[in-house]
């Protein structure tokens, strides 16, 4: 179709769990904007399983990112998730380098002050080069710190002027100047709200929702799908991340009364239709 955005999604897919590609594709999708997935791993589960079955695909990235070449697609934008490896974080270089396109770099690199086991601190720092091709980075409160070289604040509570400072930080590494900074506990707050810092070239703004519930699964990957692909469509960076952070409480909200294992993620579904 003539005019109709398509984005290259480099994550994981994984067959249970509503994380990375399964949550993302559907989401993108409904925004009307065409997902084509590169694969970095596939699972049968996620990780958040004590079983589960994984597939590493770094060997194979290259000959499926060739193959797309050879074939002369282009892309609107590039977005990259889960990275399983410092090979595979060179092989996204080359290919942003290849397919030039709106770039948004979503760091998965961990989660309330800590890197995730399968992260090496070579991945970590390499992780880092990617930022200077990015128009949009959005990272966690704990990745943002490893970004920035800087330690993970006490209870992962932290000031609106520090986040400013580490968002703009962040910013000055990068050719667009949008950073998002999500899921974190403002210290005027006394933990029931969940906020979201937004820089965008200078302009500062606050998106803040209720927390509620536990931790779920895939919820960073659903208010990255909804947050990315309304910006894409053209609505504020605010705009965006506001849509992205009612999405994922309504569906949080949803499980909450459907009483969900915290690793079966969002019943998302269900609101699909909300979001065209």
């Amino acid at each position: 179709m003539i005019g109709q955005k398509k984005i290259a999604l480099i994550n994981d897919v994984t067959g249970f769990g509503r994380c990375s590609v399964t949550i993302e594709l559907p989401i993108i999708s409904a925004l009307k904007i065409q997902v084509c997935p590169l694969p970095t791993a596939l699972l049968s589960v996620h990780t958040g399983f004590k079983n589960y079955f994984m597939d590493d695909y770094t060997a194979r990235m290259e000959n499926y990112i060739d193959s797309w070449q050879k074939n002369n697609l282009t892309f609107d934008a590039i977005a990259t998730g889960f990275l399983g490896s410092a090979a595979q974080i060179e092989i996204v270089r080359r290919f942003i380098k290849n397919f030039p396109a709106v770039v948004i770099i979503d760091p998965v690199m961990g989660d309330h002050g800590k890197i995730y086991k399968s992260y090496t601190r070579n991945m970590c720092r390499r992780m880092k080069e990617l930022l200077e091709f990015a128009d949009l980075v959005t990272p966690n409160l704990t990745e943002a710190c490893e970004l920035l070289g800087k330690p993970y604040p006490a209870e992962g509570v932290v000031s609106d002027s520090e986040l400013a400072t580490m968002a703009a930080n962040i910013a000055a590494k990068t050719r667009g100047g949008r950073v998002v900074i999500t899921g974190v506990t403002l210290d005027i707050d006394d933990g029931s709200n969940i906020a979201n810092f937004i820089f965008d070239r200078g302009e500062i703004n606050l998106v803040t929702s209720r927390r509620l519930g536990g931790d779920r699964s895939g919820t960073g990957d659903a208010f990255f799908a909804v947050a990315a692909a309304s910006w894409l469509n053209g609505e504020t960076l605010t705009d965006s991340t506001r849509k992205a952070a009612d999405f994922v409480a309504k569906c949080i909200a949803h499980a909450e009364k459907l009483n969900l294992p915290w690793n079966w993620g969002l019943p998302f579904e269900e609101f699909l239709t909300e979001l065209g």
